[in-house]
């Protein structure tokens, strides 16, 4: 099952916290890239989404 809390940069550490708190996990972390252009708000306010708390890998590519 796919578990996902999205935050603005201010909320992120909450995010964390309740990913933990709710779900029990360790979350992933991962920033959104510019080209992915979502146009998610953050779950705690109105401001742009920022991070993306998940337990699911990023679709980005390192290297």
């Amino acid at each position: 099952m796919e578990k996902v809390i999205v935050s603005c940069d201010e909320h992120v550490e909450w995010a964390l916290d309740d990913f933990v708190d709710k779900y029990s996990e360790t979350p992933l972390l991962n920033k959104v890239e510019k080209t992915q252009n979502i146009s998610t708000t953050c779950e705690y306010c109105q401001n742009d989404a920022i991070y993306i708390v998940s337990n699911i890998d990023s679709p980005t590519k390192c290297g």
